[in-house]
This record gives C-alpha cells, structure tokens and sequence, in this order.
C-alpha cells in the first residue's frame, strides 16, 4: 500500500524500480511490423546473449522480408541480452536503424502489446501438455489480426513524446 496525493501515481518519488524475470512455460520470440507478425521461433533452453544472437541471424531479416519490408526500425527493450557486445555489434551491421529505449521501458515496445493478446486469447484454451500450449500459440498468434499491429506502429511517435514530457519515466496515456 501506497500514500500518495491524488494524481501522483508516476510522480517518480512515488515509483520504485524493478527487475524483470521469465522463464516458465514456453520460451519463444517473434516480431511484428505494421503488416503483421512474423513466424514464432520455440526454443527449450534459457535465453543468454550466444542464443538470442543465432535468433535474430535466423530470424529478423527473414521475418522482415516475409513480411514486405525492407527498412525498418529494429526495436528491443534493455535486457541484458540485448545489450551484449556481440548482439550490439550484429545490430549495427544487420539492421540500418535501431530504437534505443530507456532501461525497463516495454511500454515504448509495440510487441509487449501483442504479447499481452498473445496471453489473453491462449489463457481462454484448456491446455494440459507444452505441446498443446505450442499449437494453440501459433494458432492464436496467427490470428492476431494485422490491422492491430498497424495501429499500434502508428502509436509509437505518441508514445514517444509522451515518454519525452515524462523525462524518461513511466507516461500517462
């Protein structure tokens, strides 16, 4: 529990920072671009720097062509395995311009929107087995439709500013 004035909820004397951890269930990674979404890439072991680099060999530009573009912002939050020397320097030889966000900031992320569609429509199957969680995965994942994703590109110069005017802490949108 919090006491705090009304409307100060992201004042950021009011906010404590906090480190993210995964790791259950499935592991996997995908990306999207105003035309849609690309494969979803399982994988059974702890992501680390060596493996999320091999991911985006295999994946991002394919997934880029896939889906019709050839210029494109490549945008990834700060985690540690993004920001490892090699991934940083695979990145700047393989994709032209990339978004750099503020530590913890997958508000300014599109994906950690479709990742939340992505939950709430696989959390409404009854799925016993990891198998079973996989398919109706990339079901569900199939079905996100593109006009979300499109509408949600287009939210990104918004949310920017926003994240702007808030001086790098969490905007109120």
């Amino acid at each position: 529990m919090v006491w705090r004035r009304k409307n100060e909820e992201l004042n950021p004397k009011n906010l404590i920072g906090t480190v993210r951890y995964g790791g259950r269930g499935v592991l996997v990674w995908g990306c999207m671009s105003a035309s849609g979404l690309s494969n979803l890439v399982f994988f059974d072991r702890i992501m680390n720097h060596a493996l999320y680099l091999n991911i985006l060999k295999d994946n991002l530009k394919l997934s880029a062509q896939n889906l019709g573009i050839g210029n494109f912002f490549f945008c990834q939050d700060n985690y540690p395995m993004h920001t490892a020397l090699n991934v940083r320097l695979w990145c700047l030889y393989n994709c032209s311009q990339n978004l750099k966000a503020p530590p913890q900031s997958s508000d300014l992320n599109p994906i950690e929107h479709i990742w939340r569609e992505l939950e709430v429509r696989v959390r409404k199957h009854d799925i016993k087995t990891k198998s079973e969680l996989k398919t109706v995965m990339m079901e569900e994942w199939m079905n996100i439709d593109a006009e979300i994703t499109k509408k949600l590109v287009k939210s990104i110069p918004k949310h920017l500013k926003a994240v702007v005017h808030a001086k790098g802490y969490p905007p109120k949108y």
